[in-house]
């Protein structure tokens, strides 16, 4: 039993991790806790405490739990050009499908939206779609 995998309590703490911290944002603020609609009114000029509070809650509880529970090396294995391609690709689907993953996936699915659970399921077609394109038919950029 000592050999035995930890993966997956690590999914199962982290999930929980973000059910309370989207319901503890859903009670205090009225608001779904989507990150793409909060770093945008960060962004923009409605800056407001609750949105600075939950970005730097999310950079500092990740920040502890890499420091103290983290045991294995994050290696970039992919180009810098195709991360910032794929990462302002990610920012317009997000405007695009009205939210992201956490306010769609996490959020509205918790509350039977389908409109969230058809975004859902969009998000995870292309997600596999696209990991199937660039890892069996593209070279690297």
């Amino acid at each position: 039993m000592d050999n035995f995998p930890t993966e997956w309590l690590h999914g199962l703490i982290g999930g929980l991790l973000i059910g309370c911290a989207s319901a503890f944002y859903l009670f205090f603020n009225g608001r779904i806790a989507g990150v793409s609609g909060i770093l945008g009114n960060l962004l923009s000029n409605s800056k407001n405490l609750s949105s600075v509070s939950f970005l730097i809650g999310l950079i500092f509880t990740s920040t502890i739990f890499m420091r103290f529970f983290w045991e294995s090396e994050i290696i970039v294995s992919d180009s810098w050009i195709a991360l910032l391609l794929g990462g302002l690709l990610v920012g317009f689907g997000t405007r695009l499908g009205n939210g992201c993953t956490s306010g769609h996936g996490v959020c509205g699915i918790s509350r039977l939206s389908i409109r969230s659970i058809i975004a859902t399921c969009t998000f995870m077609f292309f997600a596999m779609l696209t990991v199937y394109i660039t890892h069996h038919h593209m070279g690297e950029f």
